[in-house]
């Protein structure tokens, strides 16, 4: 697949830089579940988060102007961005204004108006290696690990994203498998693109809790690990999860302490290395 050629292409060893949280507390009831964010969670991301390229993207200015020169492209580099990062906010607001809470974008659409393009699947190939350029990622130690041990003692497994259509691939062009191969559950994988809107909305978390009822997995027996207290830990709580507060990378741990939606919510554990997620469970 020339996605996930791409991907191992652009790939360079990357390490997280250790944030100043310990870890603590425990599973408060058995775990037969267990939901994960991915950006800053499962892949270190140098922007910290899908979301969070934009000040990236200015500093890798001539590695953007050389990806638009492969691409034939005569437009200047900073006004690329500027029309990038413009055309988002416009659909986002769009999306808002018919009543969609924390909306989403198709990033590839985003890409066919930038560049004046109807070839969606170049405009997929121009969006991944903008992506890979402005904000590479790379498997947090121990994930294949992890991984493969919830999986050997029969847990279910999901994930609840903002992501983009390029994101499953990030896992099979570095483990080798896809989402399904590596253990997740089809009906558990709710991935922002997909769906329209994003987190911190809760439907996503409710349909999966749905979802895992049908099997009879309980809410209080899901655990939900994330590295963002609004946009994981705040809705995986109201959904009835356990929590897990990832801190394992100060580039991605977002605490949200000046936000007043997260002041009185606590996650159950907090982790700092993906094992310590199998050692307690």
């Amino acid at each position: 697949m020339v996605y996930e050629e791409l991907i191992r292409r652009y790939s360079t060893p990357m390490k997280p830089v250790a944030a100043s949280l310990p870890p603590k507390g425990s599973p408060v009831k058995p775990v037969r579940a267990v939901l994960f964010d991915v950006y800053g969670t499962l892949l270190i991301s140098r922007a910290g988060d899908i979301g969070g390229a934009q000040s990236e993207a200015a500093s890798r200015i001539d590695e953007i102007a050389e990806l638009c020169r492969g691409y034939g492209l005569t437009i200047e580099a900073g006004l690329l961005l500027e029309r990038f990062f413009r055309n988002i906010e416009a659909e986002k607001k769009r999306l808002s204004d018919q009543g969609v809470e924390f909306p989403e974008v198709l990033i590839e659409e985003i890409w066919m108006r930038v560049l004046d393009i109807k070839d969606r699947d170049l405009a997929r190939l121009f969006a991944l290696e903008f992506e890979l350029t402005v904000n590479p990622v790379y498997p947090m130690p121990g994930l294949a690990k992890l991984l493969d041990g919830l999986r050997n003692r029969g847990l279910e497994m999901g994930i609840i994203s903002n992501a983009q259509f390029y994101t499953p691939f990030l896992f099979s062009a570095h483990l080798g498998r896809d989402l399904e191969g590596l253990g997740f559950r089809k009906d558990l994988l709710f991935f922002s693109y997909n769906l329209g809107f994003g987190k911190p909305g809760g439907a996503a978390f409710e349909t999966a809790a749905l979802n895992l009822e049908k099997t009879g997995v309980r809410r209080e027996e899901t655990l939900f690990l994330g590295n963002d207290m609004l946009k994981d830990i705040l809705p995986a709580r109201a959904a009835g999860f356990q929590t897990v507060l990832f801190a394992g990378d100060s580039r991605s741990l977002n605490l949200r302490e000046d936000d007043d939606r997260c002041g009185a919510v606590k996650p159950d554990m907090i982790i700092t290395d993906l094992a310590q997620l199998l050692d307690c469970l």
